[in-house]
């Protein structure tokens, strides 16, 4: 996968160790998994890939890196981060209402 590099999903993140490198790219895998499910095909697909698609990935990954548990106490949460279905949604395979 890898459609974000790790410097760029660190810079995301504003982090500048190396402790976390194996998890953010994990993470940045995890959510660009997660929208080429969603969309009905691989990112990798786009050629070049959207920087739409791209900013997703990295707030999406931003969000798995900052709420790790599955659930959250005590705070207003959603599903997947504001601006994610927006940016990926024109790049649904068939199109369809979200």
């Amino acid at each position: 996968m890898s459609t974000v590099s790790l410097a760029l999903a660190k810079a995301h993140l504003n982090i500048d160790h190396t402790a976390d490198d194996e998890l953010i790219q994990h993470y940045a895998d995890a959510a660009e998994s997660w929208i080429s499910d969603f969309i009905g095909k691989p990112i990798t697909d786009f050629n070049p890939v959207p920087a739409s698609l791209k900013q997703a990935v990295l707030l999406l990954a931003a969000h798995f890196y900052e709420n790790r548990e599955g659930v959250l106490v005590g705070i207003s949460a959603a599903m997947i981060p504001f601006g994610v279905l927006d940016l990926i949604r024109s790049h649904r395979e068939g199109g369809g209402i979200l």
